[in-house]
């Protein structure tokens, strides 16, 4: 006992042990139960596919979802990368389901979407955490400054809203940040080991969605820009990029083949991807699609539209991206070689994203909060922000550094709001409101009107939310585990009070990690 308590009170002397902590609780805290969207609920159905007679599709499902493929069966048209990461926990949820005293609940959050939800979140929310701070740290920022980098990912950025709402963002960032953490690890110290695992990370990304094969071209950019902004000679770096091609190329290949392998699986061929497939399936339903669907927006309005427009502006849902580009540019000289690197590096990936989808039809990534299709990259820039103004903050002056902190609490207060209802709220309201809608007053604008029983005197209830009762019943409730429970799970009251106790506990461990975190890491000395 006396062991366990002393190991108990390292544990918490340890910056790095308690942002593990602080990250799972976050995690926690803000899951709902439910995964979210209909997409990851689909996928979540592959993963129960991967282990079950069950189908990957339900007959009742076509044709909103699904391709008809091989053996005359429906399948799922997703890679198959986020399946596999839920497996684990699609096992236990399964499990529990099955136990005398829960097997008659069948309600909506079930039991394995609940224990999917909590168990994936938790667990890819630490791992981003881990990595993201390692990634900080050799880049060269300070234990402090990359600790709070790394806080402000996962509070301050739309990280958050998808720790609740578990789309394939927040994974897709934990193997890029593992890419790129390890091939720059290869990149100083020669180790092949390091860049092979850098290299599978990046080609797991390939199973989950195809265009992350920009993600993998982003990792060479900044293999070469390091090497560049360090002065390196012209043929080392043609020799680094040979013996990078050597290990890299051959991993990318045998995660591209294992993606090309189910698409055979499935469909009967190696070289379509879904999107041909869903092209010819919503042709047949809908002859009057336009000839270059669903490559049909004007690429300026794609392009511009992730930028300006008030339903899906980077910088409106992620103002931290506002302060990394600031902060980027004026301190471009006194920044590091590794830090320029990984600036450009990130810019050009969010670049590369928003010009991709600039044409696709579905190019705001509905339903969603924010831009998903381009968030992931944009927090890859916002990682940046924090760690670069307290690095630089005797450089920056006072008025500047006040601006930057109520930025930062702006950032917070739109993340937290964005947990507050499921995510298609102002989606259903935009049908009645009409378009431009500025979606993040509106959800402030909600949180209120909700709070106070005003929703119907402030004109907020319209008909889209009550088409679907099982959808007006979860976006019209605080979009938390303990509250949807009281409101549509069959359950008794003992339970709900349980899970409203533990979720305020949980709260509270969660500002008190947070604390003693924050008051370590104002000791220079308690920092490894």
């Amino acid at each position: 006992m006396y062991y366990h308590a002393i190991s108990m009170t390292r544990w918490f002397r340890d910056p790095v042990v308690l942002l593990c902590f602080a990250a799972a609780l976050l995690a926690f805290v803000v899951q709902s139960g439910e995964v979210g969207s209909a997409d990851t609920t689909h996928r979540l159905q592959v993963t129960h596919w991967l282990w079950t007679s069950e189908p990957q599709v339900f007959p009742y499902e076509y044709p909103e979802f699904g391709i008809y493929g091989r053996r005359g069966q429906i399948y799922a048209w997703y890679g198959i990368g986020q399946s596999l990461i839920m497996l684990p926990f699609d096992l236990i949820g399964t499990g529990i389901a099955h136990l005398p005293s829960i097997s008659d609940y069948t309600d909506d959050p079930s039991v394995r979407s609940i224990v999917a939800s909590y168990g994936t979140s938790i667990l890819v929310n630490v791992l981003t955490s881990l990595i993201a701070l390692r990634l900080l740290l050799q880049l060269g920022f300070s234990h402090r400054e990359s600790i709070y980098g790394v806080l402000a990912l996962l509070f301050c950025t739309t990280h958050l809203h998808y720790t609740q709402n578990m789309m394939e963002n927040n994974y897709i960032m934990l193997l890029t940040l593992v890419g790129f953490s390890y091939q720059y690890e290869w990149l100083q110290t020669g180790r092949l080991r390091s860049l092979l695992v850098g290299s599978a990370a990046l080609g797991l990304n390939l199973l989950t969605r195809l265009t992350t094969a920009l993600d993998i071209i982003a990792a060479g950019i900044l293999m070469l820009l390091i090497l560049w902004y360090q002065d390196t000679p012209i043929r080392s770096i043609w020799n680094r990029a040979l013996a990078y091609c050597k290990v890299a190329v051959p991993a990318y290949f045998s995660f591209f083949l294992i993606d090309r392998l189910y698409q055979f699986y499935r469909f009967g061929s190696f070289t379509n991807t879904y999107v041909s497939l869903f092209t010819k399936e919503q042709r047949a339903q809908d002859p009057s699609l336009p000839a270059s669907f669903p490559w049909s927006t004007p690429f300026h309005q794609g392009f511009l539209g992730p930028l300006f427009k008030p339903e899906k502006s980077i910088f409106l849902f992620d103002p931290l991206l506002i302060l990394a580009i600031l902060l980027v540019t004026f301190l471009w000289k006194r920044m590091a070689a590794p830090v320029r690197a990984y600036a450009v590096t990130s810019l050009a990936l969010l670049l590369m994203y928003i010009c991709f989808y600039a044409r696709y039809t579905y190019w705001t990534g509905d339903f969603a909060w924010g831009d998903r299709y381009v968030s992931t990259a944009v927090e890859m820039v916002a990682l940046l922000g924090v760690p670069l103004l307290l690095q630089f903050r005797d450089v920056i002056g006072k008025t500047a550094w006040r601006a930057a902190l109520a930025l930062i609490a702006m950032s917070f207060a739109i993340q937290l709001a964005s947990l507050m209802f499921w995510l298609p709220l102002e989606i259903y309201q935009m049908e009645t409101l009409g378009h431009p809608t500025f979606v993040i007053a509106l959800r402030f604008k909600n949180i209120a009107a909700f709070a106070l029983g005003k929703m119907n005197a402030w004109g907020l209830h319209t008909k889209a939310m009550s088409q679907d009762p099982w959808d007006y019943v979860h976006i019209t409730t605080w979009n938390f585990l303990p509250f949807l429970l009281r409101r549509v799970g069959d359950v008794s009251e003992w339970v709900v009070d349980v899970a409203l106790a533990i979720w305020i506990a949980a709260l509270a461990a969660l500002a008190g990690v947070m604390w003693r975190l924050i008051d370590l890491t104002r000791d220079s000395n308690q920092l490894r």
